[in-house]
């Protein structure tokens, strides 16, 4: 394996006894988990479960080098990306809904073995994973959705340390996180990738089931950025630490999208990095607004790189910073 460039690592900066109380303090939210905004209230450390479907287990649906996230952390050997079971948002467009989203949604105590989403792990399973990505190479650990299991996440972490993990972590989330649980990830998470979906609470309530989207999101991603500031990287181009933004471009929503690219720069920073995205694709129940049933039509990409540039951000996804700087040059 080629000798890595040596660099600085939240959780082994932190006090050896850092992760355990910060795991301690999470893992006790779970007894009428308050860990989201969805505050569900179910005794998680008894394997009840609320919205997100999980119990006091996390559940693995895949993990592996994973070369299909922002170049900067993939490198040439992948980022180690983790893909955890079950969700605090119902999105009718979710491309994984078969690991993401419930069987049974309505909000009652229920069997988690009934809810699919991967295999329940142990905290020393989760750690051996992480370990395992690290000898495979890979420049990080990417948690994918672990807004509802940060407890556990902690919990593994604290392990993983103990035998040898020193690979920035990436917390990969839809933003629809409390900036108390995130407060508990302060100094330990090295990398913040929040997907901005939505600006208004109209479009969160109809497409996400959660009004208070916009709101929650806008905390949410201030509380990471004053932990990690603005995006970083070391001499090879590989994001060290910060704030690395995601925003899909949706159909006939513009408008949200404009009003999320201001806010970036207004409330976080104009050196934000960002990644906006094309690729929208109907999938889930998306068949069932006909407003989104479609893919972007021409000129509605170009549009939401103009409302990025124009709001005053310059830092966007390498991978498509060729295609971005052809697109501006003809607006």
């Amino acid at each position: 394996m080629a000798k890595r460039e040596k660099r600085k690592v939240g959780y082994l900066e932190a006090d050896r006894s850092l992760l355990q109380d910060r795991a301690r303090q999470a893992m006790a939210l779970l007894e009428q988990c308050t860990l989201c905004p969805r505050r569900c209230g179910v005794n998680r450390l008894q394997e009840k479960t609320g919205f997100c479907g999980i119990g006091r287990k996390a559940r693995i649906a895949a993990y592996g080098p994973h070369f299909g996230e922002e170049s900067v952390l993939v490198g040439s050997t992948g980022s180690g990306a983790i893909f955890f079971g079950g969700c605090n948002l119902q999105c009718v467009f979710c491309q994984n809904e078969d690991i993401s989203i419930p069987h049974h949604h309505e909000e009652t105590i229920r069997d988690p073995d009934e809810n699919g989403g991967g295999e329940a792990v142990e905290s020393r399973q989760l750690a051996m994973i992480m370990l395992e990505l690290q000898e495979k190479g890979c420049l990080n650990i990417n948690l994918v959705t672990p807004s509802h299991v940060v407890p556990q996440v902690l919990e593994a972490l604290a392990e993983a340390v103990a035998m040898g993990l020193t690979l920035p972590l990436v917390y990969n989330t839809s933003a629809y996180d409390r900036v108390e649980t995130l407060q508990l990830l302060d100094g330990i998470v090295d990398i913040y990738m929040p997907d901005c979906k939505f600006w208004s609470k109209e479009s969160a309530a109809r497409y996400l089931g959660a009004p208070d989207y916009p709101q929650v999101m806008q905390q949410a991603i201030v509380e990471m950025h004053t932990q990690v500031g603005d995006l970083s990287c070391g001499q090879g181009g590989e994001a060290v630490r910060g704030l690395l933004v995601r925003h899909l471009v949706m159909p006939g929503l513009l408008e949200e999208t404009g009003r999320i690219m201001k806010f970036l720069v207004e409330s976080i920073s104009p050196e934000t990095f960002v990644n906006l995205m094309d690729q929208y694709r109907p999938c889930y129940r998306a068949s069932e607004f006909a407003e989104i049933n479609r893919e972007l039509r021409p000129g509605e990409y170009e549009q939401a790189v103009k409302m990025a540039r124009e709001a005053g951000l310059h830092r966007f996804e390498e991978r498509d910073l060729g295609r971005l700087l052809a697109l501006l040059e003809k607006l």
